[in-house]
């Protein structure tokens, strides 16, 4: 081909790449079109070269597949949200009484595609001037994890950027400091249906965790709970979640209807327990079904006060906890005497209930208290990206070389102090959670 140079025009580097891009794609349109990886490109070619002002700074896309929420976002170095996407999957989970891994997959691979282009989109940007890509390879559901894994290499190597592999709590730990100013270290509890940690977070991949549940999370039992009870047939519950059918009604609930002990009351370490707590909410259903002449898959008259004991020793156990980790912390000097930060996230930190439960703990402890808006407890692209961003300040896990990346459905956070915290023994001082529903 001859090209004939007209006049000579000074054109930004960013606006090449973008021409470039689509001109490689288009040139490669027929290859793609024939290989299965053709409907993750396919979207790419429909870019067009944004004539906005170009952005110097890092830009990250974060890619989030690690459960049953497909998600995306772009964050820049300030912590601005250029955009994001987000499709959940909690009605067809609703149907299926729980979150079945195939069922899973197939939605995010359904979806992956159209939530990046939204993303991509809404931000007024083309891959091509993203400085790199994150995306959640560990810990999560091994299917899901993979359908993000597989789509963003793609876009790695088509667009030749570095790719940052983010471990999801490490992303729900940092989140805090896309939306406040928090310096290091601050201590951090991780609450959600898979995870339930207590960790000192030292720098961006430098975790002590002084404890974490023995068997499973908080967001697990109160789903399993509201499945127990049928809340998915309460008018006012039909379409919600489990966790948020329990806050929801426990409102209407009186707690001291019935009497329950929180877990673990004599272990003096930081470590949770929430199948026994299970158990007994079970046998006190069973019990009420009984006593009230309903059969199992039918709403108790007593469902509410039920919601309500089981969020408030929830919030009980989980306090208690999280006290004793701020007295071992003081008393280690691993946290400000001055300036000790309490950091709640993930997606039971969204209910305000045991919000204010653990508020009260940091406020007869002389901490700060911090939780990210509900919005971004629960899973979402935007920790990912900014979880990225953190990575790329500080030179972390930037990886040019893809080849050998794998996901990770287990995989713990930090280095594991929590015996160092049970021989401390720390008695922790009666503290009454009083609160309204």
């Amino acid at each position: 081909m001859n090209l004939r140079i007209v006049h000579s025009v000074r054109v930004p580097a960013g606006i090449i790449c973008r021409v470039v891009s689509m001109l490689i794609l288009s040139k490669t349109a027929g290859i793609f079109s024939r290989s299965p990886k053709s409907n993750v490109y396919g979207f790419l070619r429909r870019f067009s070269v944004c004539h906005g002002t170009l952005c110097p700074h890092k830009l990250v896309l974060g890619i989030e597949t690690s459960c049953d929420d497909t998600a995306a976002a772009v964050v820049d170095e300030a912590g601005h949200v250029l955009g994001e996407a987000i499709h959940s999957q909690t009605e067809v989970h609703l149907k299926t009484g729980g979150i079945v891994p195939p069922v899973a997959q197939q939605l995010h691979r359904e979806n992956i595609q159209r939530i990046v282009e939204e993303t991509l989109s809404a931000s007024s940007i083309s891959p091509c001037d993203l400085s790199a890509i994150a995306t959640t390879i560990k810990p999560g559901l091994a299917l899901s994890l993979g359908v993000g894994l597989s789509f963003s290499l793609q876009l790695v190597n088509q667009f030749k950027k570095p790719f940052i592999p983010i471990h999801h709590m490490e992303a729900h730990a940092l989140t805090i400091r896309l939306t406040n100013k928090v310096e290091f270290p601050f201590l951090v509890l991780l609450i959600s249906g898979g995870h339930c940690l207590l960790a000192l977070v030292r720098g961006v991949s430098d975790f002590l965790l002084l404890g974490k549940s023995l068997d499973i999370a908080p967001g697990d039992m109160l789903d399993k709970v509201a499945r127990r009870l049928s809340l998915i047939k309460h008018p006012e519950c039909s379409t919600m979640s489990g966790g948020k059918a329990i806050e929801h009604l426990a409102k209407q609930g009186n707690r001291f209807h019935f009497t329950i002990n929180p877990p673990m009351q004599n272990a003096k370490n930081c470590d949770f327990s929430f199948t026994g707590l299970q158990h007994v909410i079970d046998k006190l259903i069973k019990h009420k079904e009984k006593e009230e002449g309903v059969e199992k898959g039918q709403i108790l008259s007593s469902a509410a006060d039920i919601a309500a004991v089981v969020q408030h020793t929830t919030a009980c156990h989980l306090a208690k906890r999280t006290h004793r980790a701020i007295l071992f912390c003081k008393q280690k000097n691993l946290l400000s005497p001055a300036n000790a930060v309490l950091v709640v996230s993930g997606g039971v930190a969204s209910n305000l209930y045991i919000r204010r439960a653990l508020e009260i703990v940091a406020n007869a402890t002389q901490c700060t208290f911090l939780c990210p808006p509900p919005r971004l407890c629960t899973d979402n692209g935007i920790m990912i990206a900014w979880n990225g961003i953190e990575r790329l300040r500080a030179g972390l896990g930037i990886l040019h070389d893809v080849k050998d990346i794998r996901y990770e459905p287990k995989c713990p956070l930090g280095v594991d102090i929590s015996k160092e915290v049970s021989d401390a023994a720390i008695k922790v001082p009666q503290l009454k959670i009083q609160l309204d529903s």
